[in-house]
């Protein structure tokens, strides 16, 4: 967990305001433990992620919280299909060879859809 004050001092481009109106505007969701807000390593990460789409990219304030809800939703999408693909190792190999041939091999799509 890092501390408001050490997460400014860990990023050079980060300016206080900024964050202080990124978790305002609850783009990052830090933790507060006896009034202090204390960030995990998931959260410092996001805040480097606004960083950079910000000061690097110049992503514009308004805009970042739609690329910052895309980028969650793909992480949300990666996680799930994490789950799938542990979830088809978890069959026995007669059952992951029938869910392989129902998988096109060109598109990603499931054989059903075949016309």
């Amino acid at each position: 967990m890092m501390r408001f004050d050490d997460l400014v001092a860990a990023i050079s481009a980060l300016q206080r305001s900024d964050l202080e109106a990124w978790i305002r505007e609850e783009m990052v969701v830090p933790r507060q433990d006896a009034g202090a807000l204390h960030f995990t390593d998931m959260d410092c990460a996001r805040v480097r992620l606004i960083c950079t789409l910000h000061y690097d990219l110049e992503i514009d304030v308004d805009t970042l919280p739609v690329v910052l809800s895309l980028v969650d939703q793909l992480y949300e999408a990666r996680q799930k299909l994490l789950s799938i693909t542990a979830a088809v190792t978890a069959q026995d190999a007669a059952v992951q060879a029938a869910i392989l041939a129902a998988i096109r091999p060109d598109d990603g799509s499931v054989a059903a859809d075949k016309p």
